[in-house]
């Protein structure tokens, strides 16, 4: 029977050493065959064999590590860390990932962006490039595609890196057949579930703590559309995300809120507008204004770069299939 143990330094939540709901213990304690709990400011890390003990801990202790340097570990990197040291290599450690941090570019498992994403998809590695190269990028496509998500991904690296000072996300609240009168609170409350995908995209990136933290202090905003007319945004990374549901003013209003030393990513979908009729979608005008405007790139995502349940790229398939049939 071998036993370990492992202080948690007060600056690191147990979230962030153990994955949200213990993901990482559980991946652990199945790998290594041991019991891994947290006992007051302790975890205890208990097995049969002592060497697999041994290795778990060698594991926390590196992720602490790293954590403690402000890198937010992707599971990628995890993963990476835990076949490195099972098959007696050394992992990733501070001073790597601080190199690596500064170039923006990861490769551990193939081509890892902001800390957190790994591109799956060829169309995935041109939108990484040029959310890069650009100040503006625009990445069009079917849902599950990556388009948020890494943008996200892209957002929170800059963060960290320093490259910029806040993270703005954004969305326009458009009623998909609901009423926002009739629903229950104030009016932020009512726009929140048009805003949760983006949270939910950032808590795959991020601790909840560490999210409320930002929230409280306004590193990171996540606000509707309308609350981004009058202001001018400098030393931000922002993202439009559901841009197709933007009309033409409001697509023009957000390009001119555009300050120094910030970076735009729009997402959108132009094959789901939700804008009532007589409405002309901002995002699919924008494509015919600034095109061939240097620092601005559009990317196109395929049904090929869906990288979500295999099912949803059949699914999207069979709507293009059905809507082109519909057309003739």
């Amino acid at each position: 029977m071998g036993v370990k143990r492992l202080l948690i330094p007060d600056d690191v939540a147990v979230v962030e050493l153990l994955g949200q709901y213990d993901r990482r213990a559980r991946f652990l304690r199945k790998r290594f065959g041991v019991d891994i709990t947290v006992v007051d400011d302790e975890i205890w890390i208990v097995g049969d064999d002592e060497k697999h003990v041994e290795k778990a801990q060698k594991i926390l202790s590196e992720v602490i590590e790293i954590t403690r340097e402000g890198h937010i570990l992707s599971w990628e990197e995890f993963r990476y860390i835990v076949e490195r040291s099972d098959n007696g290599s050394h992992g990733l450690n501070s001073k790597n990932v601080q190199s690596s941090r500064d170039s923006g570019v990861k490769v551990l498992q193939g081509e890892l962006i902001a800390s957190k994403v790994k591109a799956w998809t060829e169309g995935q590695k041109r939108y990484i490039e040029a959310m890069r190269k650009n100040e503006i990028v625009f990445a069009i496509g079917p849902a599950g595609t990556g388009k948020t998500y890494l943008a996200v991904a892209m957002a929170v690296d800059s963060l960290k890196s320093g490259r910029v000072q806040r993270i703005i996300l954004t969305r326009p609240a458009v009623e998909a057949g609901e009423k926002l009168g009739f629903l229950p609170g104030t009016l932020l409350e009512k726009v929140d579930p048009y805003l949760r995908p983006l949270y939910d995209a950032l808590l795959d990136m991020m601790s909840p703590d560490r999210v409320q933290f930002y929230k409280e202090r306004g590193v990171i905003e996540i606000v509707p559309l309308a609350y981004m007319r009058g202001r001018t945004l400098n030393n931000s990374f922002i993202i439009l995300d559901e841009a197709q549901n933007t009309t033409y003013q409001q697509m023009k209003m957000f390009l001119t809120r555009i300050g120094f030393n910030s970076k735009v990513v729009v997402t959108g979908d132009i094959t789901q507008i939700d804008l009532e009729k007589g409405n002309i979608s901002g995002l699919v005008e924008v494509q015919k204004i600034l095109k061939g405007i240097e620092g601005i790139e559009f990317i196109y995502l395929e049904e090929e770069d869906v990288v979500r349940n295999p099912l949803v790229r059949e699914i999207v398939r069979a709507y293009d299939r059905f809507e082109r049939e519909t057309r003739e």
